[in-house]
């Protein structure tokens, strides 16, 4: 595995050449222009010597704005005004001096106004320098702070995620547990124990699989058809089961466990009341790019069957909604309706998507 590259070494480069390319281009385009203007060849000296003390300077200047740039904006406008004119005097008499001792051919006529055009000359060209190297460090500190705001929000995004999840197994347990009491109160010891297998295998599974990854539908399903093979061993001939998933939609990715609170409350609401027992059906498709989940159920249904309630018994439906609402916003919907003469139907829709499309996507969305 390649190591990670430094940011910091990174930047460092990143400034050091930009810094060498904005001197040398600058050094270059002022002999340019002196020859020009029909300035002597020997004038290079002197634009090798404004870029070299360009270069300088400005690594002053750098320093004074990196030292106090976590002070307060007057404190930094201070010190960075007070660098800039220290550092163009030094500029202007360094220039004035290149310029009576190092081309000897280009001597002006000394006056004090040119010592003055030499400062604000430079002045103006470290103002330019200073403003460009803030506006990139503020450039580049407002983005790392999106970056880091982004990894808050992720970070965020996958404890509730691992939260919601992690209510469901208590919720589910707590039932199954009471289910094989009851079993083991009434002397039923061989379903007691097919029920303490299946429940193992469930967990197991359940505990095994990431809340943060999605698995495909047939996957789910085959989850659900281990819970229900526990609910089987309660009910016996009273629980019927019938799951329809068609070819496309078993590929579809969906958030584990995200069936299971429903079918739990089907279960509760749908057949444990009745002393025939009832029916669950399962029913998945893909329509316009968009997988349809129906959970349906036969039973007299109850005002208790909603995610809404706060008591505590709720709390499945609840979280399987909100593990929706986190997911997919508004991309997905979550329905209750009443069915006649009797019944429920729970139908969960969001966008469909497989593997395949995800890891396409990627490649296109790669740099």
């Amino acid at each position: 595995m390649p190591p990670t590259p430094d940011p910091l070494k990174s930047r460092q480069l990143q400034f050091w050449l930009l810094q060498t390319a904005v001197w040398l281009g600058y050094g270059v385009e002022t002999y340019l222009a002196a020859l020009g203007q029909g300035r002597p060849v020997g004038y290079y000296k002197l634009a090798l010597f404004d870029s070299v003390c360009g270069f300088a300077l400005t690594l002053v200047v750098r320093a004074v704005l990196k030292s106090t740039w976590n002070r307060t904006p007057r404190q930094r406008i201070a010190w960075g005004a007070g660098a800039l004119t220290v550092c163009s005097l030094v500029g202007g008499y360094a220039w004035a001096l290149a310029i009576y001792g190092v081309c000897t051919d280009c001597k002006p006529p000394p006056s004090w106004l040119g010592y003055i055009s030499y400062f604000f000359g430079w002045f103006y060209l470290l103002l330019a320098w200073a403003g460009a190297y803030v506006g990139i460090k503020l450039a580049r500190q407002l983005q790392q702070e999106k970056e880091t705001a982004l990894k808050a929000t992720a970070m965020a995004h996958q404890a509730q995620l691992r939260m919601l999840r992690y209510q469901l197994n208590p919720h589910f347990l707590f039932n199954t547990l009471n289910a094989i009491s009851t079993l083991i109160l009434d002397g039923q010891r061989e379903p007691a124990n097919g029920m303490v297998g299946a429940l193992s295998g469930f967990l197991r599974y359940s505990l095994d699989s990431d809340p943060e990854q999605k698995i495909t539908l047939d996957q789910e399903i085959g989850a659900i058809r281990r819970y229900l093979a526990i609910e089987q061993l309660r009910f016996g001939d009273r629980l019927a089961v019938g799951i329809l998933v068609t070819p496309p939609a078993g590929d579809a990715l969906v958030p584990s466990l995200i069936l299971q609170p429903v079918i739990e409350n089907a279960v509760k609401y749908g057949v444990s009341r009745r002393e025939e027992g009832g029916r669950i059906e399962i029913i998945a498709r893909v329509e316009g790019g968009i997988l349809d989940i129906a959970l349906r159920d036969d039973g007299p249904g109850s005002l208790d069957y909603r995610p809404e309630r706060s008591d505590g018994h709720g709390v499945g439906l609840a979280n399987t909604r909100e593990r929706l609402n986190v997911l997919y916003g508004d991309q997905q919907h979550f329905t209750i309706v009443r069915l006649q003469p009797q019944g429920t139907e729970v139908r969960i829709q969001f966008p469909y998507e497989t593997a395949q499309l995800e890891d396409r996507a990627a490649c296109e969305s790669a740099p």
